[in-house]
């Protein structure tokens, strides 16, 4: 099962919101993907919140589009920013990501974020979002949200 974004902030508006703000804290997020062996490929990746959609944009051919293609799975990490506070905590996303050819929906997208033409435009679709934080500085906390089930947290000392 998989989710939309704007379905999982309906769902989970504070921990979308936190995650929201923790991708919108850089611009530099990391994405891994699969090689055509099934090893993990980190790359560098910005990432855009629009119109209720998590939205990858990618130069053409680069080799993250070309492992989307042939398997979209994915993992998002965001920006851990600079030394050890990270405000906010840990976030990742996880899920696939779909490809959008439709002339339409990448001239509404190139509208909103102006990329460098040509590119590869994915819409995601989650299967997990995470959030790992210090509480207290006594509890490492861990929420985990899935599509179709509420958040569960993990507290540990």
């Amino acid at each position: 099962m998989a989710s939309t974004w704007a379905a999982f902030a309906a769902a989970e508006p504070d921990l979308a919101t936190t995650v929201e703000q923790r991708f919108g804290a850089y611009t530099h997020h990391v994405l891994a993907t699969l090689r055509r062996d099934g090893s993990p490929r980190t790359s560098g990746i910005e990432v855009r919140f629009l119109g209720g959609q998590v939205w990858l944009g990618m130069m053409p051919d680069s080799l993250k589009a070309l492992d989307l293609r042939r398997d979209p799975r994915f993992a998002l990490q965001a920006n851990p920013g600079e030394g050890t506070t990270m405000g906010g905590g840990d976030v990742r996303i996880g899920g696939r990501a779909v490809e959008v050819t439709d002339p339409a929906a990448k001239a509404a997208y190139m509208k909103e974020v102006e990329p460098p033409e040509p590119f590869h435009l994915f819409r995601t679709e989650l299967t997990e979002v995470v959030r790992t934080y210090v509480e207290d500085e006594t509890y490492l906390v861990t929420q985990v949200w899935k599509p179709g089930e509420p958040v569960r947290t993990l507290k540990r000392t």
